[in-house]
């Protein structure tokens, strides 16, 4: 018993280490974002600020135009989203519920494709977007993220599909059924908790991504994170609107795991069940 007592004892200390060692950069950053300068860079460091300094989230988000880079990201994370979703969802239920030539060597293909490194596809697309008259447009960014992000959503969509029992399908089709009745009245809703993780990925990671964004925009279609390298001047770091800024570029995935943890956590283990 004493044993036993002892290694939950270890392992609910080893779970507030880790946690702590996770939310204190949050924290910190938020922190950092209402502090003044004298806060900022005082020492020993200050952990809660002597005053409220306003002026980190006014000077970016209202003299200097950051409220439309948030505008473009929120464009092109939500323009990934209506159009991967659709295409992911489906593609993942033709090759979950067909037998066609080809279909592992596609799912392979779509692998290998979120798994190349995007570094290696920069200059060909800054190349054909300059060309094609898209570079420093939203449009560009949504095409390149849909490229990176339809195979990881079809990988999750059709590990959801998989769990769902034909014969579900089977007995619709029995009744007269035809394919888009079983398709949006039967295998969607049932797989919606795999639908929902990809989507809330698909929008984190597109919400998320610098290397694209940083080099086929310019200053049209800059995102909110590409703005965050702009507080690093010549004369110093403003450490107080960079950290306003990144809590701004922060709340939309806090906000989104908070409250649709469960879905992800469904989405993603449902198909390691076999039905």
């Amino acid at each position: 018993m004493k044993l036993a007592s002892l290694s939950s004892l270890l392992t609910y200390l080893a779970v507030i280490l880790i946690s702590l060692a996770i939310l204190f950069p949050i924290y910190w950053t938020i922190i950092t974002s209402l502090k003044s300068l004298t806060d900022i860079f005082s020492m020993p460091p200050v952990l809660i600020p002597s005053k409220i300094e306003p002026l980190n989230y006014y000077r970016p988000f209202v003299m200097e135009g950051y409220t439309k880079l948030l505008i473009n990201s929120l464009i092109a994370s939500i323009g990934n989203i209506i159009v991967v979703i659709p295409l992911s969802t489906l593609a993942a239920y033709s090759i979950s519920r067909y037998r066609f030539f080809g279909a592992d060597t596609f799912q392979f293909f779509a692998l290998t494709c979120r798994m190349a490194p995007p570094a290696a596809f920069i200059v060909p697309y800054y190349i054909m977007f300059r060309t094609i008259g898209l570079y420093d447009t939203p449009a560009a960014l949504v095409i390149v993220y849909c490229i990176f992000n339809i195979p990881f959503a079809l990988w999750i969509i059709k590990s959801g599909f998989d769990s769902i029992p034909r014969e579900i399908e089977e007995s619709a089709l029995v009744d007269g059924a035809s394919l888009t009745t079983r398709l949006y009245k039967i295998s969607v809703p049932l797989c919606a908790p795999s639908i929902a993780a990809a989507a809330i990925l698909t929008f984190l990671f597109s919400w998320n991504e610098y290397l694209f964004a940083s080099v086929l925009t310019g200053f049209h279609a800059r995102t909110i994170t590409t703005g965050l390298t702009a507080f690093v001047t010549e004369v110093g770091i403003r450490w107080g609107e960079m950290a306003a800024v990144s809590t701004v570029c922060m709340l939309p995935g806090i906000l989104l795991v908070l409250f649709l943890q469960k879905y992800i956590v469904s989405g993603l283990a449902l198909g390691g069940v076999k039905a």
